[in-house]
């Protein structure tokens, strides 16, 4: 009978029109869910909407979907915002692993490391060499304290062995406006974000965050070609209430499958500086328990403090 219901509650699933939470309007986590929810609603004839909830890191969206009705009509795109809260903030209103249900893993987005064209470094390698003749010298520049520059930057210094000083901006454009100024001397930003400014000569790159090289920038050796098993990466996700039915889990998985293998929309997501990254559920929630590890260890490492 259990059984019977399951695969009911999956053939009947959606039944009403589908809210999709994300962060503020406008940008990357925003249209990555309003590319997916125009997918959803394609094949499964209904509404999918997303409805913005940004604020508090992305908290009060999760926290809103950790409450919601556990029968896959609200959902969330995650993001490692979520994985760096669970130690960021001191008191959350959900939990990341108890109160939410991952469903697919959508895509990921490596950072690059830039720097000023004035520094005397072009390649990783030359930036850890300088940064050691230069202990606690050179300026990082994030868009604030607990962002995931911010974090990959404290990541780079353990992995290193490397110390600079950490500058914080409130938003990631002030920070690469001072670099362009010569104010400060290396940051992470996202592809769409550094990669224009790469090529107008602007700033110069140096490498990727992720552990191998990155079709967003072939051309870009992987900081982790340098530093052993560095990886640093930004990812979105789809996760629901927890105890929606498996089955109606199972169904929003193979449709997220689906969505991101399309020719369109893998090519939007490059434009919008993320890969497509198909995942198994099991192997998404085993990478979310990861990430929660890793980015609460910079967390402490680095004393941040939510902004």
């Amino acid at each position: 009978m259990l059984l019977i219901a399951a695969t009911a509650a999956a053939q009947n699933y959606p039944q009403r029109p589908v809210r999709m939470i994300a962060v503020a309007a406008g940008g990357g986590p925003d249209l990555i869910a309003r590319m997916v929810a125009a997918k959803f609603a394609e094949r499964m004839v209904q509404q999918f909407y997303v409805e913005n909830r940004p604020g508090a890191g992305g908290n009060l969206g999760a926290e809103l979907v950790a409450r919601a009705a556990p029968d896959g009509h609200t959902l969330l795109l995650g993001s490692a915002s979520q994985a760096i809260s669970m130690t960021l903030f001191p008191k959350l209103g959900y939990d990341l692993t108890r109160d939410l249900a991952p469903v697919a893993m959508v895509a990921t987005a490596p950072f690059v490391l830039a720097v000023h064209p004035s520094l005397p470094v072009r390649s990783v390698r030359e930036l850890i060499t300088l940064a050691k003749s230069r202990r606690g010298e050179l300026l990082f520049a994030s868009g604030g304290s607990g962002t995931p520059p911010h974090l990959a930057s404290q990541m780079l210094k353990s992995a290193a062995g490397i110390d600079f000083v950490h500058v914080p901006y409130k938003g990631i454009m002030l920070a690469i406006n001072d670099l362009i100024g010569g104010h400060v001397h290396f940051t992470t930003a996202v592809t769409p974000v550094a990669m224009p400014l790469v090529q107008s000569g602007r700033l110069r790159a140096l490498g990727m965050t992720s552990a191998t090289r990155s079709k967003l920038a072939p051309g870009l050796p992987a900081i982790g070609e340098t530093v052993r098993d560095f990886e640093v990466i930004g990812w979105y996700g789809l996760l629901a209430p927890a105890s929606t039915p498996p089955a109606v889990l199972s169904r929003l998985h193979q449709e997220t499958q689906l969505a991101i293998a399309q020719p369109d929309v893998t090519e939007r997501l490059l434009a919008l500086g993320s890969e497509p990254q198909p995942m198994t559920a099991s192997a998404f929630a085993a990478f979310i328990q990861s990430e929660i590890r890793k980015w609460g260890k910079a967390v402490k490492d680095s004393n941040a403090q939510p902004d």
